[in-house]
């Protein structure tokens, strides 16, 4: 084995200075589909990859550990999980948060930078990890593998939950079942409400917990809608059936969890975008994850800019929300090599 030289003074290791970049998509929860678990398994998951907005994550060899921008703390924390389960990787990382999701507002803000922190700093350190195991190192996707399958590689994702009585030594996420691309054509109108955010926490898992009990037969007809609507219309490009699946999973969904998120979406103000969207037509819309971020699936762009330009018009008095047309992401998290803080100061 090749060892590094050594600092005379501090006795470390000096290593050649390194950077990359991590980029991360966002991602749409759209829901559950079995809380019931009378099969066995419960939870399982339909969501999707956003090109738009993103998690960027700056890592590079230093000193000693450090972490700046946003969620740098999070950040932080996932470095020392990662290198704490892995002996062959040093954590004298400096993490630069350059962009990070919105937290709490259903885009997988967690997930998204603690996989791009875990897995950027495994390979920094010339030992790379795959996603999954970074993912069952840190303590993601316990319920959901729709963040974990968006960082891998993009699409239009579903996965099988997890086991009712799960073994305790078994921490995987759950297996992500099915990817189909998402056409090039299709364009998601996101709704944002800066005032809200959705359930994180100690607080969701007692939401979790105090949800009404789960019906079979609701879960029987959302898995339905999923398997013979959502994904073969995706796999089709037809974005109008994709939807028709989409907005009666949410309503449904919605419903359930009215108790705890105070009606069928978080927002008053993403509800009242959404109606007033779906009243034109438009029948792919919801919420992500608890929320308060809002969604409208389109098949066009230019169909996705004119409600786009109309609905901003409407809510111009409520600087709080605001609304962005993106695409959907099928490559997944890119990672890259990027100039040192040595060499852009030289």
């Amino acid at each position: 084995m090749k060892h590094l030289p050594r600092d005379a003074a501090s006795g470390r290791r000096v290593r050649a200075p390194r950077a990359l970049r991590v980029v991360a998509p966002g991602r749409l929860h759209i829901g559950f589909l079995d809380l019931n678990g009378s099969l066995g398994r419960r939870f399982g998951s339909l969501g999707l990859a956003l090109e738009s907005p993103s998690c960027r994550v700056l890592l590079e060899t230093a000193d000693e550990p450090s972490a700046a921008g946003p969620d740098a703390e999070r950040a932080l924390e996932a470095l020392r999980k990662v290198c704490a389960a892995n002996d062959r990787l040093d954590d004298r990382v400096r993490i630069v948060v350059e962009q990070a999701l919105p937290a709490h507002a259903g885009l997988g803000s967690g997930t998204q930078l603690a996989l791009a922190v875990g897995v950027g700093a495994s390979v920094l350190g010339g030992h790379a990890m795959a996603p999954t195991e970074v993912a069952r190192t840190i303590g993601r996707g316990a319920r959901s593998s729709i963040g974990l399958g968006a960082f891998e590689g993009g699409g239009v994702l579903l996965d099988g939950g997890q086991p009712v009585s799960p073994d305790p030594n078994d921490h995987r996420p759950p297996p992500l079942l099915s990817r189909v691309a998402i056409p090039e054509t299709w364009r998601i109108l996101l709704m944002f409400d800066a005032s809200r955010t959705g359930l994180s926490g100690s607080a969701e898992s007692d939401a979790m917990k105090g949800l009404p009990e789960f019906p079979e037969r609701l879960a029987e007809r959302l898995c339905r809608l999923t398997l013979m609507g959502a994904m073969p219309a995706a796999a089709n490009g037809d974005a109008d059936a994709f939807g028709r699946a989409i907005g009666e999973i949410q309503r449904r969904l919605g419903d359930h969890f009215a108790r705890f998120q105070g009606g069928r979406f978080t927002s008053p103000d993403v509800a009242e975008a959404l109606k007033i969207v779906e009243a034109e037509g438009v029948p792919g819309v919801g919420q992500s994850s608890w929320g308060p971020t809002g969604f409208a699936i389109f098949g066009d762009a230019v169909a996705a800019e004119d409600a786009a330009a109309d609905i901003s018009g409407r809510f111009a008095d409520r600087p709080h929300v605001s609304f962005d047309v993106v695409r959907g992401d099928n490559r997944g998290a890119t990672i890259a090599d990027a100039p040192h803080s040595t060499e852009r100061r030289g």
